[in-house]
């Protein structure tokens, strides 16, 4: 058993870290090749976040335990707005300005609606993966074609997601942090993924329950750390922002994932519980 607890805390030190890393230098490469900063700033908000969740839930679903990776998609987006912005919200005032975000609202809730619609058979077919990514181009084009207007008019949420672009690295040197953030990536999800289903069998519990506390919460680390440095500087439409793209990118991406690797009967609970908390 306490070997399963450090697989679980070191895989997920070593998550946070490798994602930061990957992303920074994906950032950075963008920047050498000449793609717009707004572009740079969504690609840091979006996937810096989620790419824990999204590494996670492909991996439990390789390993064959799709209801981790599930209960890792929804209980990430449970555990943002219960948790992060939450507890946020207690110590910051977090007025929105942004009328892109506030434009985010609806999308996020349809596509948590969406998702829900697909699942109502009881069963997660590639199919049922594959329409949620498709959403998910849909959203980030409209996302950027929105954005790009927006920056005219000075929206604080897109000067703020700008403000966020890492500082650039000498292009061999992104491609370095890129790779090594990767393949980390890689490991540390491995490792997680094995310590907490162990768990799970060790406690005789499902690894839909692990996926929805433990995993979910510790994959939403970055979105907390992010969201509570957002609002001490006093970028309230970013803190909300993360928390917003967080939430789009863990139902439409995350979510995604173990239909297409795995498809399967969805775990019992998940349509009558969990879904519905989440919306």
């Amino acid at each position: 058993m306490l070997l399963f607890i450090a697989a679980v805390i070191a895989g997920f030190v070593l998550l946070m870290w490798s994602a930061d890393r990957f992303v920074d230098g994906a950032a950075s490469i963008a920047q050498n090749l000449g793609v717009s900063p707004l572009i740079v700033g969504m690609l840091v908000i979006g996937l810096g976040t989620s790419a824990p969740e999204m590494l996670v839930s492909a991996e439990a679903a390789l390993q064959g335990n799709p209801g981790l990776g599930i209960g890792n998609g929804i209980g990430s987006n449970i555990t943002n707005i219960a948790l992060v912005l939450g507890a946020t919200a207690i110590f910051y005032r977090l007025p929105v300005h942004s009328r892109l975000l506030l434009k985010e609202f609806p999308l996020m809730l349809a596509s948590a609606v969406l998702v829900w619609v697909l699942f109502a058979d009881g069963y997660f077919s590639r199919t049922d993966g594959v329409i949620p990514l498709l959403a998910l181009v849909l959203v980030l084009s409209w996302m950027l074609i929105s954005a790009r207007k927006e920056a005219k008019a000075h929206d604080p949420l897109v000067e703020e997601s700008i403000d966020e672009i890492p500082e650039k690295m000498v292009l061999k040197v992104a491609i370095f942090w890129s790779i090594v953030g990767l393949v980390l990536l890689i490991i540390s999800s491995k490792m997680l993924v094995w310590g907490a289903s162990n768990i799970a069998t060790f406690l005789g519990i499902s690894d839909l329950v692990i996926g929805l506390t433990i995993v979910a919460i510790g994959t939403s680390l970055p979105e907390l750390a992010a969201t509570i440095t957002s609002a001490r500087k006093n970028e309230t439409d970013l803190a909300v922002g993360n928390i917003v793209g967080s939430n789009l990118f863990n139902t439409l991406a995350v979510l995604s994932l173990p239909g297409i690797i795995s498809p399967a009967v969805l775990p019992e609970g998940v349509l009558s519980r969990d879904i519905p908390i989440m919306v």
